[in-house]
């Protein structure tokens, strides 16, 4: 019994990050609010050439 508890222990959290993978229509309206707040923040301070290459590398990431 204790073995079958430890295995559940393990396994159920991978099964939960595994079932995560598509985003739903909240995650996608969040995502747009970032980036226009983004947006706004870089018409009244523009980024700098590390900023936008930071910004690259993490669009590339995800």
């Amino acid at each position: 019994m204790l073995t079958l508890l430890r295995t559940a222990v393990l396994v159920l959290p991978l099964v939960a990050v595994a079932a995560c993978h598509q985003e739903g229509p909240a995650e996608r309206a969040g995502k747009s609010i970032d980036n226009a707040g983004q947006n706004i923040k870089d018409a009244i301070d523009p980024p700098g050439p590390a900023e936008k290459a930071g910004r690259a590398v993490d669009k590339a990431v995800n």
